[in-house]
Parts: structure tokens; C-alpha cells; sequence
């Protein structure tokens, strides 16, 4: 009884198959370097930032008018703005990750 191995959780369980299947897939895993961690943590600052003064701009822009055609259109270049400032920031992330 003593060759018994603890019992593990879903997760560890999850996490096992998923190592495996990346495997088999040849999914190799890399650490990031404490640069590659610093980098991406500023790269998200800076972009949370930019998301965070786009929604100021934003809402002032929103309490300036009240036509409806004029809102709808703020609104949606509210929404290009975040989607392209979301898309830069990812992309930048993913090249800091590969090297």
C-alpha cells in the first residue's frame, strides 16, 4: 500500500492529457525570459492605458450629444478604436513571445 500515488485533481489530470496531446503533436514548450515577461508586461500597461483614455474620450464624446445618428456613429468608431488597439497589443505580445 505504500507504492500508492496521491490522488490528483481534474486539473492536474487536464493538464496531463494536454501535455500529452501537445506531444504528440511535437507542441514544444518554451519559458519566457524575465525580459520576455518584463516586455509583455509593459506592452499591456501601455495598451491598457491607451484602451483606458479611448473609453474617457469616449464617454465625454457620448455626454456631448444626444442625436442618436451621431451616438450610434461615435459608438462604433469607439469600437474600431478598442478592436485596433486590442489587435496591435496582441500581435506585439505574440512577437515578444517568439523571440
Amino acid at each position: 500500500m505504500t507504492d500508492e500515488k496521491p490522488l490528483k485533481s481534474s486539473l492536474e489530470l487536464a493538464m496531463e492529457r494536454l501535455a500529452k496531446k501537445d506531444a504528440d503533436a511535437g507542441v514544444e514548450m518554451q519559458t519566457m525570459t524575465e525580459a520576455q515577461k518584463a516586455a509583455i508586461a509593459e506592452t499591456r500597461n501601455f495598451y491598457d492605458s491607451k484602451l483606458a483614455e479611448q473609453e474617457v474620450l469616449h464617454q465625454s464624446k457620448m455626454r456631448a450629444t444626444f442625436d442618436p445618428a451621431i451616438r450610434e456613429t461615435l459608438a462604433d468608431e469607439y469600437r474600431r478604436d478598442r478592436e485596433r488597439l486590442s489587435s496591435e497589443r496582441d500581435h506585439k505580445i505574440e512577437k515578444i513571445r517568439r523571440g
